[in-house]
Order: C-alpha cells, then structure tokens, then sequence
C-alpha cells in the first residue's frame, strides 16, 4: 500500500507539470532567503556574545595607591553591583603594556622624564551592566569611588551589532514568509490541478470502495514531496554559496566581527528548514482539498 501511495504521488507531481516545478522553485527560494539572512543572524550573535564578554570599563585613579591600599580597592570594587571581575593595573604595568603596543618605537617612552600613566582598575561586567543601560548605571557608581579620576568604558556599539542582529533576522523571516505564501498557493494551484485531472480516476475508485485516505493521501504526499525537493535544493544552495564564499570572507569577517570562520548553520536549524519546506508543501496540498470538498 506504501508504495503504491507514494508511486501515486511522483505521477500526480509529473501531471502538475510545470506548476509544480514553479512551486518547487518558490519553496527553494524562500527557505534559501530563510536560511541565508539565519546564518548571517546566527554568526552576528555569535559575534555579539564574544564582544559583550569583552566589554571592560577602566576606572582612573587619582593617585597610585600602595599594595596593601590597592588590595582592599580591589577587593570594595568587586563588591560593587554589575562587577564581575577587577584586574588593578600599576603605572608600571601601564608603561610596560604601552611599550609593548609601541613595539620598535617603545625607545620614545624612555625618554620620558616620569611616568605619565594612572593607575588604574579594569572592571569586566557582569552579564546584567554588559549593556547600554547597566554599563551607565555602573560607570556611575564606579565613578562616585572616592579614589576615581576618570572612567571610561561603554557597551552601546555592542547593541548596536546585536540591533543590527536582530534587524537581518526581522529581514529575512519577511522575505522569506512572503516567498512561502507564494510556494504555498502554487502547491495549492498544483494539486487543484491534479484534482481535475484526475477526477474520473477518483470516481472510479470511490466506486470500487476506496477510502477517502486513499484517495487524498497522494495528493497530500506530492505537495510535501515538492516541499522537500524545494528544502533540499535550498541546503543545496545554501551549502555550495557558504562553501564558495566564506573562505574568501574569513580575513574581514576576523578583522571585523573577531570571529576565526563564518560558521554554518549547525544540524537543527537544517533540520527545521527541511521540515518547514515539507510541511509547506503538504499544507499547500491540504489546502487543495479542502477547495475540493467545498
């Protein structure tokens, strides 16, 4: 019985002819624009996630304080709400870290008369300050320590890629939700099609005492057998462009994002769009006979 139900719906699908391969193209094209703008959305998260981790907010100090002093500032600050971490930095490390960045011209700094730089503290936020708001209420509090000069530090171009983020995903489920309305109403015309030109055949078969599951469950396998042929096509595609075009990308991606790959869509996200173009087409075929039965 399997096979003949599924031998029904590959010659339903070779009567719609080219609807079906319209329907097949749309549903391509759509879990393709889906899947594109989702993997651009999931490396720009993955990039947010690694930034916001580096976000530091560096606290001045008006004066270096000694060790014993500078052990306890650490120690008050860690306690201070949306501090995760405090690294104490000295003039000395401070001047060693510059000559470091200065590299063949690190000569310049010793001749300097003093050491210029502050002391200072490098605070790394706790999840909750590692945003625009939490990063100024906790420069605010940082800054009323009565040893503070100065601070410096914010997160707002962290939300504005995690905007940016949120924007491509808000793109590509537009795009690709009007492209699947499309594939869905051609899997529709498709297996309307069908119905017409099969409608002596479902007579007769009716007749000779064929359930109505008989009779349907073809039509609705066609419609998911195009979705999955569009699904496929798309990873097909989806798999041939990231293959071609991220090794190229990798250098401004690294420099850019300070992501190492742009990584592909990982197995369950492949596995929803291959389910999303089958139910696609299987709802378009559903829809069809329901125009039928009215």
């Amino acid at each position: 019985m399997l096979g003949f139900l599924i031998g029904e719906a590959f010659r339903d699908l070779r009567r719609a002819g080219r609807v079906a391969v319209s329907a097949i193209v749309l549903i391509t094209l759509s879990l393709a624009a889906l899947g594109g703008f989702w993997l651009v959305s999931s490396n720009l998260e993955r990039a947010v996630a690694k930034w916001r981790e580096r976000v530091r907010i560096i606290v001045y100090l008006k004066r270096e304080p000694p060790a014993g002093e500078a052990a306890a500032l650490v120690e008050r600050v860690q306690g201070v709400p949306g501090v995760a971490g405090v690294l104490y930095i000295s003039k000395a490390d401070a001047l060693a870290s510059l000559k470091t960045v200065l590299g063949k011209d690190a000569s310049v700094v010793a001749q300097l008369p003093s050491n210029p730089l502050p002391a200072s503290l490098e605070i790394t936020p706790a999840a909750v300050a590692a945003t625009p708001e939490g990063a100024r209420v906790l420069v605010e509090r940082l800054a009323s320590l009565p040893e503070a000069e100065e601070v410096a530090g914010s997160a707002d171009w962290v939300e504005r890629l995690s905007q940016w983020q949120r924007l491509l995903t808000t793109i590509g489920l537009g795009i690709g939700a009007v492209l699947a309305i499309a594939a869905f109403l051609t899997v529709a015309t498709a297996t309307t099609l069908i119905l017409h030109a099969r409608r002596r055949e479902t007579e007769i078969m009716r007749l000779v005492g064929a359930t109505e599951m008989t009779i349907r469950l073809p039509l609705l396998l066609q419609g998911m057998l195009q979705g999955l042929l569009g699904a496929v096509l798309a990873l097909t595609a989806l798999v041939a462009t990231h293959g071609l075009v991220a090794p190229r990308l990798a250098p401004l991606v690294s420099l850019t994002l300070g992501l190492p790959e742009i990584a592909f869509l990982p197995p369950l996200n492949l596995a929803v769009l291959l389910l999303a173009g089958t139910l696609l087409g299987g709802l378009g075929g559903c829809l069809a006979r329901a125009g039928r039965e009215a």
